[in-house]
């Protein structure tokens, strides 16, 4: 005769303890749940913010040295009201470039051989300049900024291919992704940008 095999009931503490690690990994799976679709909800309003009304950039080329340089990260603003001396960036064709309003639209715009800038008669007070240069310029001075649109001169005169080029030419409003407000790469140079 086989010997019947007894079947071992487990004792209580045991279906504590495996009532207990159930729980755990029930909780577990929610809780990582939560945890991802909040991330994912997260991202997804950064992307959108990001995209609707805070563009990042990149930096690529020199144009802009010494306020901007090569690899710098900054952040835009959209917006539709720039003064003079604000950084913009603006579509020129597939490629986005940043640049510094220098006169708006109807003023008069005026380069000297010296690279000193003149608008509607008056020399700017450029501080954030390390060098000046009249630069890559064949447009005809004095020069009227045309309605809605607006001249944009690079920092570093001399290499910066901009409105003083009918390549460029005056930026017009709908051209415009933004005002360059804050930079956050690299970290040593974190804030807002002049």
């Amino acid at each position: 005769m086989k010997k019947k095999q007894q079947k071992q009931i487990p004792e209580l503490a045991q279906l504590e303890a495996e009532l207990a690690r159930v729980k755990y990994r029930s909780r577990y799976r929610l809780v990582l749940r939560s945890t991802v679709y909040t991330l994912i909800v997260v991202a997804a309003i950064a992307v959108l913010v990001a995209t609707i009304w805070m563009p990042v950039l990149q930096i690529y080329g020199s144009s802009m040295t010494p306020t901007l340089s090569e690899g710098d990260i900054v952040v835009s603003l959209k917006g539709s009201a720039f003064q003079r001396g604000d950084l913009v960036a603006f579509y020129l064709g597939n490629k986005i470039l940043v640049k510094r309003c220098i006169a708006g639209p109807g003023q008069w715009v005026d380069i000297d051989d010296e690279g000193n800038v003149y608008v509607d008669g008056e020399q700017l007070d450029e501080p954030y300049l390390m060098e000046k240069a009249l630069g890559d310029c064949n447009i005809e001075l004095p020069y009227q900024v045309p309605d809605s649109r607006y001249f944009c001169m690079g920092d570093h005169r001399s290499t910066s291919v901009d409105s003083r080029n009918t390549a460029v030419g005056c930026v017009a409003e709908e051209q415009i992704v933004g005002k360059i407000v804050f930079r956050v790469w690299p970290l040593a140079d974190f804030g807002v940008v002049d």
